[in-house]
């Protein structure tokens, strides 16, 4: 049995075990019944040094990503972007130097970025997927296994990003649509905490969720055997 599968909870939110005070509904794979002993062990470990102030400041920061939030009648009303709320929680953080890991093909919205937040008065270290040139052969990958085959291409680095970063001393690194598996290399060897700015979708201009939206028009493959 599995005991955690919150994407099929249909309760209603305010009457779930999870959002109420007291009582509340859950279903029969509800983690928050059956995992009640680990969130209490899990909770002291938000008291650590190393999460406490920046697991209470990124709550802050989701909170005030929210306009008109005096008691009554509440409506969300975003008012942020990603951007936008990236530097904010970098500065609630204290944060004086931020790592951009991109990918190569945002070269020019890696510039962008860049832009935008050295304006904002941060130093930024910014390492694109293909740093240190070493070709895709040193990992295995044959001829018939590359984006153009018969041609020469370097492999991307996302351990290597990592590491660049991690000597650079940053403070917050910065993820810009690094691919699939790459970006989950960078988060292992990663050293400082990392946020998302894009995620990679090639096919949707980097909105994954396109997809899923439309699962049910034009995307009903994805639920087809392939």
């Amino acid at each position: 049995m599995i005991k955690a599968h919150c994407a099929k909870c249909r309760i209603p939110k305010a009457e779930r075990i999870c959002q109420v005070k007291e009582g509340g509904r859950h279903p029969e794979f509800c983690p928050t019944v059956h995992y009640r002993e680990l969130a209490e062990e899990v909770t002291e470990v938000y008291r650590q040094p190393e999460y406490a102030e920046f697991a209470r400041l990124a709550s802050i920061q989701e909170a005030e990503c929210y306009a008109n939030r005096a008691p009554g009648p509440y409506v969300l009303q975003p008012s942020k972007t990603r951007i936008q709320e990236t530097m904010e929680f970098a500065r609630k953080l204290g944060c004086r130097k931020l790592g951009l890991a991109f990918c190569g093909g945002l070269q020019k919205e890696a510039g962008l970025v860049a832009d935008i937040l050295e304006s904002q008065g941060f130093s930024l270290a910014s390492v694109a997927c293909n740093c240190g040139g070493v070709p895709k052969e040193a990992i295995g990958i044959a001829d018939n296994e590359k984006v153009r085959i018969g041609s020469y291409e370097t492999m991307c680095n996302p351990l290597l990003q990592a590491e660049i970063l991690n000597h650079e001393e940053t403070d917050l690194n910065v993820m810009l649509a690094l691919c699939v598996g790459h970006d989950a290399l960078f988060l292992k060897r990663a050293k400082a905490f990392c946020t998302v700015l894009a995620a990679k979708d090639r096919v949707t201009g980097h909105n994954p969720l396109a997809a899923v939206y439309t699962v049910h028009s034009y995307y009903q493959k994805l639920k087809k055997n392939a």
